[in-house]
């Protein structure tokens, strides 16, 4: 949580100084924490499922959780966009 919370504080502030819009500042923030989240229970969840389906987690979940991660992060930061700057 710590990791997002960082990240998004970084990445937030960044935005508004290089696009002058503090809109976009909060819309990239709120992105990477909904990212780190999403990261955060694929990770652990996507392993535990493949188990208890009797399959092997380590060769199939990095495959799940990074395609997991990467169309929720693309969600969350388009949605938040649309919400938020439209």
């Amino acid at each position: 949580m710590l990791n997002g919370l960082g990240l998004a504080l970084i990445l937030g502030v960044a935005g508004s100084l290089i696009f002058g819009d503090v809109k976009i500042g909060i819309v990239l923030a709120a992105a990477m924490v909904v990212n780190q989240i999403v990261a955060a229970l694929g990770g652990v969840m996507v392993p535990l499922t493949l188990d208890r389906l009797g399959l092997d987690p380590a060769l199939a979940s990095g495959t799940f959780v990074t395609t997991l991660t990467d169309v929720m992060g693309f969600f969350a930061f388009l949605g938040l966009a649309t919400l938020v700057l439209i």
